[in-house]
């Protein structure tokens, strides 16, 4: 046996998104950090032990605009281009990867940490050191550390220093939560063993094992969605545990679901029920995926209301857009619905007082394990929001160190500063602009070689019928005065719409109507129909246009998105309800269903110009959709004139390092696993190959380049300054858009 001393910056102890997350932001602030995983792999739940796949705040494409960007974001975008089929095992390797590639990490796995040094009163603890043992190495190793990150889910290194926690629900009055129950209780979500089958390609009998259950005694036929073909993520309601203790009961709840699993087999391969002859079981996960234990009590205590309210933080450092998600205690034995789901409007904010703890100076935490009450755990727990918490934790984790202050101090006094960092970093704060001193882009005149000023999609590639009503956002920027559609009449009608606003910048459902309008059509095809609605709002934002149901029309539809632009269908919620969950009634943001438009909108034309995709707004400070597309967006590209973007001095300026932010489409849905696969390994809306050139001698030269991109953000450091007044980013081809498009720039001496 070895003893060792690990002396770091700042201790990460839990390896899943949320801890990952946290040690790459703290690392590439130049902060040493120690990552410490009681696992042989990283990626937590996500990982190839446990093979949950990884949600966040799309919601799967309920939400709008709302994939995840910053250090999540880039795992995203590096697995659909590596890994676009989902295997688990190449997604661990994702993961790894991006941790190895920070020199200021040291990876300590199956490194179980059961020991906490912590000293001080009651209301001011500080760790002092975690300890943990090497699994297989016989290594003893003593983390020290300035600052503490609990990202273990279950919360063991906050309960060891004597951190304020909570373990089950809270009552109703204390948050005034409609979704809490009357009393509080020690009940939690329970635990989930997932299963992956295959096709033998001859026929493979099975005999249970001793400890399967018979299903047919139980409620499970009856109440969950059994089929023989689908996959390991239609399995997720295999729940159980919640009315245990989920970390001390771990062993028993394990073989429970180990029962359930092989009893669940047993009726598929037995039954004479299903078509499973050539089936056999491929894989069966040992690991239960744990969802729900302590939770620690920051400054604040994010809720209920807070969530659906959309409430906006001053302090707010992350998002999501999950539903409050919430199972019942009996998990895969219960008579309702394996799960229940209230959404926000949009997308929600989660402020940095939930991410410290309220008596642990020198401990903040990430992932299931915040600040939260049950009811809003309910939403916060899903993993790519649990990985923007780890980064917006891990940030401040760095700041806090270097600065030589606690967490609570860099909230009081240098939150802006904290919030900004985010945003260089390419984090996400909804609605909070980019405003960063240093970045010599906002000082600087912007033009392009041309900007798309007139928004209009007219390349029809098929037709639907106006059988429900058919919903449209288009940006108002700064006005809009008619709207054009492609229809086809059966029969002499009337195109009737209504023009709406959306509430809040970050929503995308109907919020107050504002006018109405209708055409006269007589039969026919492919019919312009212009309609007369106008508005002219304060600031820019998104207009919810409603195209009313009519048997007699057909509208036609482009077969490829176009920024800025969405399309929805007006669904009644018994068509929207998804096997094993419950939907409540009345949420607008599942009435109106995108699903059916992901890569495709209605043929529009707007008869006034836009100012929607200007070149001003690479330089505006938003890094993605917020009351409107916020990117420069060139005219349709042609192959012999290349477009550009150009950044201009009053006098030459000393440029080393250039931020170019590519836009990704945010509000397509991408996934770790195969719960769903997204076609495309690229993103067709970023640039692939560009030049950045700056005017020297009067000559422009090439100072950086990329080629084959397929990342959203690409940091170029010059070899050495330059002085220029003058800075040119030339694209030069996309990865399948017809338009060049710049979210963001940032220029650094």
């Amino acid at each position: 046996m070895r003893s060792e001393i690990v002396k770091t910056d700042i201790t990460v102890v839990g390896g899943g998104l949320a801890g990952v997350n946290a040690a790459i932001a703290a690392a590439r602030l130049g902060r040493t950090v120690a990552l410490v995983n009681n696992r042989p792999v990283l990626g937590g739940n996500s990982s190839s032990e446990v093979r949950v796949w990884v949600c966040g705040a799309t919601a799967h494409g309920t939400q709008r605009y709302a994939r995840e960007t910053g250090i999540m974001g880039e795992l995203f975008v590096e697995n659909q281009f590596r890994n676009k089929d989902g295997n688990p095992y190449f997604w661990d390797m994702v993961v790894l990867e991006a941790v190895k590639a920070e020199p200021n990490i040291q990876l300590f796995l199956n490194t179980d940490v059961h020991e906490v040094e912590a000293d001080g009163e009651t209301n001011d603890r500080t760790i002092r050191a975690a300890i943990g043992w090497m699994m297989g190495s016989e290594r003893r190793i003593r983390f020290e550390s300035a600052v503490y990150l609990d990202c273990t889910g279950d919360g063991l290194v906050g309960f060891l220093a004597g951190a304020q926690y909570r373990l089950g629900r809270e009552a109703r009055e204390e948050f005034d939560e409609e979704w809490a129950p009357e009393v509080a209780d020690d009940i939690t979500l329970g635990s989930t063993l997932l299963f992956y089958t295959k096709d033998a390609g001859h026929p493979v009998k099975y005999t249970p094992p001793r400890m399967a259950i018979d299903v047919t005694k139980t409620t499970i036929p009856e109440r969950r969605i059994i089929r023989s073909g689908d996959n390991g993520c239609a399995y997720w309601w295999i729940e159980w545990g919640g009315e245990h203790d989920t970390v001390h009961d771990n062993e028993r709840i394990r073989d429970e679901l180990w029962s359930v699993i092989y009893g669940i087999w047993d009726y598929i391969k037995n039954s004479g029920k299903f078509d499973a002859d050539n089936m056999t079981l491929e894989w069966v996960g040992s690991l239960p995926g744990k969802r729900e234990y302590r939770r620690f009590v920051g400054d604040y205590v994010l809720n209920q209301n807070d969530i659906l309210a959309q409430r906006e933080f001053d302090d707010r450092v992350a998002f999501g857009g999950w539903s409050i998600d919430l199972h019942p205690r009996q998990g895969v034995y219960a008579t309702e619905s394996g799960s229940k789901h209230l959404f926000s409007d949009g997308v929600y904010h989660i402020p940095f007082r939930s991410l410290y703890s309220a008596n642990v100076n020198n401990m903040l935490m990430a992932g299931r394990d915040i600040s939260a009450s049950h009811v809003a755990f309910g939403t916060t727990r899903v993993m790519a929001t649990c990985a923007v918490i780890g980064e917006a934790a891990g940030t401040g984790a760095a700041l806090c160190v270097a600065k030589g202050i606690t967490p609570r101090e860099l909230h009081g006094n240098h939150l802006r500063e904290l919030q900004q960092t985010l945003l260089r970093q390419d984090a996400s704060i909804i609605g909070l602009r980019g405003d960063d001193e240093a970045d010599l882009a906002r000082r600087a005149r912007i033009s392009a070689s041309s900007e798309r000023s007139r928004l209009g999609i007219e390349q029809p590639a098929y037709a639907i019928a106006l059988e429900t009503d058919i919903g449209i956002t288009v940006p108002v920027d700064p006005k809009l005065d008619g709207i054009e559609l492609l229809v086809d009449a059966a029969s002499q009608t009337a195109l009737v719409v209504e023009l709406w606003d959306t509430g809040r910048p970050e929503n995308y459902v109907p919020h107050a109507k504002l006018a109405e309008a209708s055409v006269d059509l007589s039969a026919g095809s492919l019919q312009w129909a212009k309609l007369d609605l106008s508005w002219t709002p304060e600031t820019a934002c998104n207009a919810f246009l409603v195209v009313k149901a009519n048997e007699a029309l057909s509208l036609h539809i482009a077969d490829r998105p176009s920024s800025g632009v969405l399309a929805y269908r007006k669904s009644d919620l018994a068509r929207v309800s998804r096997p094993n969950e419950e939907r409540q009634q009345g949420q607008p943001l599942v009435e109106w269903s995108k699903h059916e438009f992901d890569h495709a909108v209605p043929c529009l034309r707007l008869t006034a110009s836009t100012d929607a995709f200007a070149a001003s707004k690479a330089t505006d400070g938003y890094l993605r959709p917020y009351g409107g597309p916020h990117l420069w967006s060139s005219e349709r590209m042609s192959e012999d004139r290349p477009e550009w973007l150009e950044l201009a001095w009053s006098e030459p300026t000393p440029i080393r390092e250039l931020h170019l932010v590519f836009n990704d489409d945010v509000n397509d849905d991408l996934i770790n696993l195969h719960h769903h696969i997204t076609s495309y390994e690229t993103m067709p809306t970023l640039v692939k190959d560009y030049r950045v050139e700056a005017l020297q001698n009067g000559a422009w030269v090439t100072v950086a380049e990329g080629r084959g991109n397929y990342k959203r953000k690409n940091v170029h450091r010059l070899d050495a300054p330059i002085r220029t007044d003058r800075l040119r980013i030339v694209v030069e081809a996309t990865n399948g858009t017809e338009y060049a498009e710049i979210v963001e720039v940032r220029v650094y001496g």
